[in-house]
């Protein structure tokens, strides 16, 4: 169940991941997949909480970036610099490193790194990492049915998958671009 989970909010999140609600969501998710990563959760061995971590910040982080909208200068920057931190960790665990203490290092530049994308470009921040997260979840979750994605093939599969994410939603894919006018 755990990875039909993170893959149904990461293809949400792929497609619909520059609403700040499903955003919030997918930030939980990732950050509930971290926290599994940290504390060695392992979702064979425990399975009930392996669902609950996730799927519990997945709803608080909906519900508080639907009803903080107003509130965007506040709440975009921590789901900016939360994003950043569960991409880092998340992203290693897909690789197979696990470094111990300097994972939470790594966490901290990434959790930085978020928080600037998101002070600096707004929209295109919710864009990518929307695309990113999507990726990451959709990816993480195939590599429990599929553990032959963990390195090298895992990590094609999250940059295609979050290159079409961020195609998608940056309107680099859709049918009503005007063309060039024919001479």
């Amino acid at each position: 169940m755990f990875p039909v989970l993170a893959i149904a909010i990461g293809l949400a999140v792929l497609a619909f991941g520059k609403r700040l609600a499903v955003l919030g969501a997918a930030v939980g998710a990732i950050l509930g997949v971290a926290l599994l990563r940290l504390f060695s959760i392992s979702v064979t061995d425990n399975l009930l909480l392996a669902l609950a971590i996730p799927g519990v910040l997945a709803a608080l982080g909906f519900f508080a970036a639907g009803f903080v909208k107003v509130a965007t200068a506040v709440v975009l920057p921590v789901l900016g610099a939360l994003a950043g931190a569960g991409i880092v960790l998340v992203f290693l665990d897909i690789l197979g490193i696990d470094t111990g203490l300097f994972d939470w290092v790594l966490a901290v530049v990434g959790g930085v790194a978020g928080l600037i994308l998101v002070q600096r470009f707004k929209d295109w921040a919710l864009i990518i990492l929307a695309g990113l997260i999507g990726g990451l979840l959709v990816t993480r979750g195939l590599t429990v049915w599929f553990p032959s994605l963990e390195g090298a093939l895992g990590t094609l599969l999250f940059i295609v998958l979050a290159g079409g994410g961020i195609g998608y939603q940056g309107g680099f894919l859709s049918k009503n671009k005007t063309a060039a006018p024919n001479p």
